[in-house]
């Protein structure tokens, strides 16, 4: 019994001990397993990053002390640092948690393996690209390469070159015009004030926007040119040594209203625009061109002709002026190109700068400019010409042009042009015709019969006769009036008839003077019957305007009225006085326009004195080159000038 019961433990000893056996090749193998998982787990990693990499990573998570170790749990940890790219980890998994840990770090390097392989993808793709397109780049250098050595040329493009070498050495004379440009400021005749106030403006240390006003010819785009080297010279100015000074005309700037061209703002030259650069138009990069208001930044933008901008262009300018910048635009620009070049990126994002300084020339009136840009720039009237200005320009230009004058010569002159550029025009004219007819002379005199043929030649006829006369009439009168920046007489008569048998008489007026003048002879009709106690109604009045000029505006009306009575009455008036106001019911005398520019219409006609109205005296002063001004309140104060009466000496004579 003892004997079956000794077999009966041991056999159960033997089993136990085989299955503690079995249990720790289980355990062994296991332990094996994970070792094999952990080193493919490695492996793989290292063979996507690279052994540089590597080592980079495995000091970055602080991981190289535990990759290498041989507990698993420690070596998983040092995974763990890598794979996930984290230095959070710290304790080594327990063994209930490797199984999971693995997973999770498979999982990681599955999405770097898919990422691999798509950049992988991507490299052979773009060393495909770049291989078919290589051969296009090493035939553009080569071209390039080409043009830089002078090669490759045919031998008509080489005859063609020397050609145009040979044409650069021919040289005729300067133009005439080019020859007697003022080289300063101080050289501009006539303006001195103007000159000065532009002079000022920019040389301050806060220059400001100016617009220029006055008739052509007068120095207007002169002063622009000079004024910015002349304010380069003073401390006080802003301005540096290599500011830019950038001329532009008015009249010829053409430009896109797409924007696809601009050369005053600048434009973008979109991808499928036949200007854009193949280089960015290949990649689908759109470029900026910067236009003339960045040409000029730092300096001066001189528009000639301002007043012929077009209107939306010119509204783009003034959004420059505000910004100081041109911000562009376009539907191709992607800010996350990496492709797109760092100076077309800043374009885009800055913008160009513009930071400078307008001055606009023009011939227009004030109020055909836009108020906009008046707004925001300073005004400087040129005055036209005077004759003695036109003299003296002729005289400083046959002096440069070493021509020698006939007495009378340059005074002849103004009676032909009162703008400077054109009186030099006619000298040149004069000049080549005595040239051709000396034939050979040396010293060349510009005869007063040479000048006269020259001005036929060229259709020009005295711009302004002489029209005042000692010789009182009755029922005729000198008004003035202007036309730009130019004044001018203008002679009106009188008549007055009887009725004969019809009850009631009629007051005719040509219609071509405008409706505000004829608006002038009815309020005349109310005056003279305020004057003389007759009513215009008992008679057939006729007042004409000679010659037919427009001059629609109330200042004619005191002329008018002078000459009605002076028909009526049958007292001459005086022809060597002008007159110009506005005349009210009242018979007073109201102010007008223009004032300085009737002056002097009124010495080129000749006349001795000019009655202005008195709320204009300011304008003037008492005298106005040798001819005296006379302020007048009323229509009483007019005809104590204007009527003659016997033995009674002439108000207004000298």
């Amino acid at each position: 019994m003892k004997h079956r019961n000794f077999e009966a433990g041991m056999e159960e000893l033997s089993n136990m001990l085989n299955r503690l056996l079995h249990r720790g090749d289980e355990e062994e193998i296991r332990q094996d397993e994970l070792k094999k998982q952990i080193d493919a787990i490695y492996r793989i990693y290292a063979g996507t990053v690279g052994p540089e990499q590597l080592i980079i990573n495995a000091g970055k998570y602080d991981a190289l002390k535990y990759i290498h170790d041989e507990n698993p749990g420690k070596r998983l940890l040092g995974l763990q640092r890598l794979i996930l790219e984290s230095r959070d980890y710290h304790i080594p998994p327990s063994p209930e948690d490797m199984p999971v840990v693995m997973d999770k770090l498979e999982n990681r390097l599955s999405e770097l393996l898919a990422r691999r392989a798509v950049e992988e993808r991507l490299e052979r793709k773009i060393a495909a690209r770049l291989e078919e397109r290589q051969q296009d780049y090493v035939n553009e250098i080569r071209k390039e390469i080409l043009k830089e050595e002078g090669a490759g040329e045919t031998e008509q493009e080489r005859n063609k070159l020397e050609k145009l070498k040979a044409l650069d050495e021919i040289h005729l004379t300067d133009a005439a015009l080019a020859q007697v440009r003022p080289q300063k400021l101080s050289d501009i005749v006539g303006q001195d004030d103007a000159v000065k106030a532009t002079a000022a403006r920019i040389a301050s240390p806060y220059p400001q926007h100016l617009i220029l006003y006055g008739p052509p010819g007068v120095g207007k785009t002169t002063t622009a040119r000079l004024v910015l080297e002349e304010a380069k010279k003073r401390d006080s100015s802003v301005f540096g040594p290599d500011a830019p000074f950038v001329e532009c005309d008015g009249t010829t700037l053409r430009w896109d209203n797409r924007d696809m061209t601009n050369p005053l703002i600048g434009s973008v030259h979109d991808p499928i625009y036949q200007g854009a650069r193949r280089n960015l138009a290949d990649s689908g990069i759109p470029e900026p061109k910067p236009g003339l208001v960045t040409k000029a930044h730092g300096g001066i933008l001189f528009i000639d002709e301002i007043g012929e901008l077009d209107p939306l262009l010119l509204n783009k300018l003034l959004k420059v002026l505000e910004d100081k910048r041109v911000f562009f635009e376009s539907a191709y620009y992607d800010e996350d190109n990496k492709a797109i070049p760092s100076y077309i990126r800043k374009l885009f994002r800055d913008g160009a700068p513009a930071d400078f300084i307008l001055i606009g020339a023009t011939t227009r009136q004030p109020d055909e400019i836009c108020p906009a840009i008046r707004s925001r720039c300073a005004e400087v009237f040129f005055n036209p010409l005077q004759p003695e200005d036109i003299s003296r320009i002729v005289r400083e230009a046959a002096t440069r042009l070493h021509v020698k004058l006939e007495d009378g010569v340059p005074d002849m002159v103004s009676e032909y042009t009162m703008e400077g550029r054109k009186a030099v025009s006619l000298l040149t004219d004069a000049y080549s015709l005595s040239v051709y007819e000396a034939d050979g002379c040396r010293q060349v005199t510009v005869t007063r019969d040479t000048l006269k043929e020259a001005a036929r030649s060229a259709h020009l006829t005295p711009w302004q006769f002489r029209v005042a006369s000692p010789v009182p009439q009755v029922g005729h009168i000198y008004g003035l009036g202007v036309a730009g920046y130019w004044g001018s007489t203008i002679e009106i008569e009188a008549v007055v008839h009887p009725l004969g048998n019809r009850e009631k008489g009629a007051i005719h007026f040509n219609d071509t003077a405008g409706s505000m003048a004829r608006d002038s002879v009815t309020n005349a009709s109310s005056v003279v019957r305020m004057i003389t106690g007759k009513n215009l109604s008992d008679y057939d009045v006729h007042v004409n305007v000679v010659g037919g000029g427009n001059i629609d505006g109330p200042s004619a009306g005191a002329a008018i009225t002078c000459a009605i009575i002076s028909a009526l009455t049958g007292k001459p008036l005086r022809q060597d006085i002008a007159v110009t106001g506005e005349i009210s019911l009242s018979g007073r005398i109201k102010p007008v326009g223009g004032i300085a520019e009737k002056a002097f219409g009124a010495h080129q006609g000749g006349m001795k004195a000019i009655l202005i109205p008195k709320q204009n005296a300011l304008d003037m002063g008492s005298e106005y080159m040798h001819m005296k001004v006379i302020p007048v309140d009323t229509i009483q104060d007019i005809l104590e000038h204007m009527l003659v009466r016997k033995k009674q000496k002439m108000k207004g004579s000298k």
